[in-house]
C-alpha cells in the first residue's frame, strides 16, 4: 500500500514530462541533431510556473511559456527571412533557425522552408500545445551587407554574447537600414560589369564603353518600371529588347566601327542573367529541398524566358525592318597573351557585381579575388583545349572551395564569394549566339542554346561541390586554431558554431 501511495504521489508531481538534455554518450542511432542538443540553460522563461514538490524542490527544466516561445520564433523567422530574400539555400536557413532556437532555449523545434514561406513549430511536451509560427518571404533583393550583418548577429546569439531582446533591437536596425551605397553607385556597377565582360570576351575599350552605357540605361529603366510594380518577367523582356536593338542601332549608324558588335549584347545579356538564383536552386536540389528547388528553378527559367523573348523580339524587328544583321564573332580559344586581360576582366566583373549587390568593402575585395581565380582557371583550361562545360565546372568548383575555406577566416558570407566569382563565367555570348541562330538564321538548331544552359548548370553545381569539399578543411582549420590558441572557455553552442561557419 505504501508503495502504491508513493507512486501516486510521484505521478501527481510529474504533471508534465521532464525534458532532459540527451546524454552525449548515447548511441549514434538515437543521438539527435547537434543543433537540438545544446543551450538548455541559455534563456529560461521567467514567467512560467515550475511544478513544486515537497521541500521546495523542482523537477526538471521549466517549460517555456507562450510569450517567450512567440518572441524567440519571431526573431528566428525574421533572420531566416533575411537569408531567404538574399538567396541563401534552404539548408542554410534551416540550420540557422535551429541553432537560434536552441541557443535561446527552444531545443525541440521543427523547421519547414519552402520558396515563399518559412514555418517553425516548437514542441513543449505532451501537456502543452505546440506553437507554430509562419513568415512569408514577399520580396527578394540583393543586399549582401544586410545578409552579412544578419549572419554576424546569428553568431553573437549562438555564442551567447547577446540576449534575445538586444538581438531583436539589433535585427530591427539591420532590416530597416537603407542601402550602404546610393542607387546610382549600383547603376554604375552594373555598367562596369558589362564593360569588364566585353574585355573578358575579347572586346576593345570602345565596345566596353558602349556596353557600359547600354547596361546602365537598362538598369535605370528597370528602376523606373519598378515604380509601376511591373513583374520582373516583363522587365527582363524590356531589358533584352533594349540591349539588342540599341546595339544594332549604334552599329548600323556608324557610331561604333568594330567586327565584334554583338559583344555589346552578350555583355548586357550576362548582366541580366547575373543575380538569378541558379546556385541556390542547385544547392536546394542536391540537399533534398525539392519544393524550394522547384520554385527557384521555375523563377530562373521564367526570368531567362523573359530575356529570351526580348532578344528574339528585337531580332525579329530587325528582320522586319530589313536592318543589316550584325555578324556573330567567331569563338576562338584564349591565347597566352590574352590571359592577363581575362584575369583582369574576371576580377573587375566580380567586384562590380558585388558592388551592385551592396557588399561590404571586404567582401568586394574577396569577390574580386574569386573572380580572378575563376577566370584564370577557366582561361587556362580553354587554352589547353578543354570544353566550355568542363572548364566552367572546374573553375566554379575552385571558386566555391576557396570561398568556403576563406569565408570563415575573412568573415565574409560564402554566398557573396560564390555568386560573384562565377558571374564573369556566365554564358552570355553563348546564349545570344543560340538565340540568334534560332531567330535569324534559317534552319537554326538549338544545340548552342543547350550548351549555354549546360554551362550555367555546371557553374552552379561546381560552386556547390566546392563548398562541400571546403567543409572538412574549414573544420580542420578551426580545430587547429583552437589548439594553437590554447585552453579557453568553451562556448555553449560550439558545435553549432562550426555548423554555421
Amino acid at each position: 500500500m505504501k508503495i502504491n501511495e508513493h507512486a501516486d504521489q510521484g505521478a501527481h508531481r510529474r504533471r508534465w514530462p521532464i525534458l532532459e538534455p540527451p546524454h552525449p554518450r548515447s548511441s549514434q542511432r538515437h543521438r539527435p541533431n547537434l543543433l537540438r542538443r545544446r543551450a538548455w540553460h541559455i534563456l529560461e522563461a521567467p514567467t512560467a510556473e515550475q511544478p513544486a514538490v515537497d521541500g521546495g524542490e523542482t523537477l526538471g527544466p521549466q517549460p517555456p511559456d507562450d510569450a517567450t516561445v512567440n518572441f524567440v520564433l519571431d526573431l528566428a523567422l525574421r533572420i531566416g527571412e533575411v537569408q531567404m530574400a538574399s538567396g541563401a539555400g534552404a539548408s542554410d536557413v534551416t540550420a540557422t533557425i535551429l541553432a537560434l532556437t536552441s541557443a535561446l532555449g527552444l531545443p525541440h523545434c521543427e523547421v519547414d522552408v519552402i520558396f515563399t514561406s518559412i514555418t517553425v513549430t516548437c514542441h513543449r511536451g505532451t501537456d502543452l500545445a505546440p506553437v507554430t509560427s509562419l513568415r512569408v518571404v514577399r520580396s527578394r533583393s540583393l543586399d549582401y551587407t544586410r545578409l552579412t550583418e544578419a549572419e554576424i548577429l546569428v553568431r553573437k546569439i549562438v555564442r551567447g554574447n547577446i540576449g534575445a531582446e538586444e538581438a531583436q533591437t539589433e535585427l530591427q536596425r539591420v532590416t530597416s537600414a537603407s542601402h550602404p551605397y546610393p542607387r546610382w553607385v549600383a547603376t554604375v556597377a552594373w555598367g562596369g560589369l558589362a564593360a569588364f565582360i566585353t574585355l573578358l570576351l575579347g572586346g576593345g575599350p570602345d565596345i566596353a564603353a558602349v556596353a557600359f552605357v547600354i547596361s546602365s540605361v537598362i538598369d535605370r529603366l528597370g528602376r523606373y518600371l519598378n515604380r509601376f510594380n511591373l513583374p520582373f518577367f516583363f522587365q527582363q523582356v524590356v531589358g533584352g529588347l533594349v540591349a539588342t536593338l540599341s546595339a544594332m542601332v549604334i552599329v548600323n549608324s556608324g557610331l561604333l566601327t568594330t567586327d565584334k558588335p554583338t559583344l555589346v549584347v552578350a555583355a548586357a545579356v550576362t548582366v541580366l542573367l547575373s543575380g538569378l538564383s541558379t546556385v541556390s536552386a542547385v544547392q536546394d536540389a542536391i540537399t533534398g529541398y525539392y519544393v524550394t528547388a522547384a520554385g527557384r528553378t521555375m523563377e530562373t527559367a521564367l526570368m531567362s524566358a523573359g530575356l529570351i523573348t526580348g532578344v528574339v523580339l528585337a531580332l525579329k524587328i530587325a528582320v522586319m525592318f530589313k536592318l543589316p544583321s550584325t555578324p556573330l564573332p567567331e569563338v576562338t580559344n584564349s591565347t597566352l597573351q590574352h590571359l592577363p586581360v581575362v584575369v583582369l576582366g574576371g576580377a573587375g566583373a566580380a567586384a562590380c557585381f558585388a558592388l551592385a549587390s551592396y557588399s561590404t568593402l571586404r567582401a568586394l575585395l574577396v569577390a574580386a579575388a574569386a573572380g580572378a581565380i575563376g577566370a584564370f582557371v577557366y582561361g587556362g583550361l580553354v587554352l589547353v583545349h578543354f570544353q566550355a562545360v568542363s572548364a566552367s565546372a572546374i573553375a566554379a568548383t575552385l571558386v566555391g572551395f576557396c570561398g568556403g575555406v576563406l569565408s570563415r577566416r575573412l568573415r565574409v558570407t560564402p554566398l557573396v564569394v560564390a555568386v560573384s566569382g562565377i558571374t564573369p563565367l556566365l554564358p552570355g555570348l553563348s546564349t545570344y549566339r543560340g538565340l540568334y541562330q534560332l531567330g535569324v538564321e534559317p534552319g537554326g538548331n538549338i544545340s548552342t542554346l543547350m550548351t549555354a544552359v549546360a554551362v550555367g548548370l555546371a557553374l552552379a553545381a561546381g560552386v556547390v561541390l566546392g563548398e562541400y569539399l571546403a567543409q572538412p578543411v574549414r573544420t580542420g582549420l578551426g580545430r587547429l586554431e583552437r589548439k594553437l590558441a590554447g585552453p579557453r572557455m568553451a562556448g555553449p553552442m560550439e558545435p553549432s558554431d562550426r555548423r554555421l561557419e
